[in-house]
């Protein structure tokens, strides 16, 4: 079943590193060159956040993966399973406030220390308030469903994120100021591998479908 929870992490892995800023950038910014949108892996924040994005997924995955196997679910894969989700969840708050802040601040964003400490505060509350939801969830549900519940929320939060994302991007490309559209674009990027993120444990149930019915008699000998 690690197999299994290896080969969805990777995938993840794969599509954002072809569906992020590369791509993003072709899309969303016509004037940049293959060459220049490509010069994005040669900046080492960007491998530090899918490090983060990958670790996560896999982390979110433990859990899964226990069930399936039939094996005890500690409280320790609880415990980081809900870390991992509630991080995506401020992500997911990084985005929309940057959004947000370039829709109405435009290129004056970011001109006062108190926007940047603004929106990292309400990052890490976002974080704590969703630890805490999920781990008083976790006392009275099933780890399976738990994990399941975890999803269905992010999922719906990155669409709401999107939906904040997509119009503040189109206002900021049709303004006039250099560089118009970098913080709705990390808003886009973020609420697009959140959303996939979120599809991670039901990709890793579709794979582990596949195995049992093409090795029925394994199945039966467990």
């Amino acid at each position: 079943m690690k197999h299994w929870a290896l080969i969805v992490a990777a995938l993840y892995f794969a599509i954002l590193v072809i569906l992020t800023f590369p791509v993003i950038l072709l899309a969303f910014m016509p004037g940049v060159k293959l060459r220049q949108a490509a010069e994005a892996y040669s900046w080492w924040p960007y491998w530090l956040w899918l490090a983060v994005m990958v670790i996560s997924q896999f982390t979110l995955l433990t859990v899964p993966v226990r069930v399936a196997s039939r094996r005890p679910v500690t409280r320790g894969s609880v415990w980081r399973t809900v870390l991992a989700t509630s991080l995506m969840a401020g992500g997911l708050a990084i985005g929309a406030l940057l959004s947000l802040g370039e829709f109405v601040y435009a290129d004056q964003f970011f001109n006062y220390a108190w926007q940047e400490w603004s929106i990292l505060i309400l990052a890490l509350l976002t974080w704590c308030v969703w630890s805490l939801i999920f781990i008083r969830m976790s006392g009275n549900t099933p780890p399976a469903d738990l994990v399941t519940r975890q999803c269905r929320w992010l999922f719906k939060g990155s669409i709401l994120e999107l939906l904040i994302a997509v119009p503040a991007h189109i206002v900021a490309r049709w303004r006039d100021y250099c560089c118009a559209g970098i913080w709705t674009f990390i808003g886009l990027t973020t609420g697009i591998s959140v959303m996939l993120f979120a599809f991670g444990p039901a990709v890793l149930f579709l794979f582990m479908e596949r195995w049992k019915r093409l090795h029925p008699a394994e199945q039966t000998g467990s």
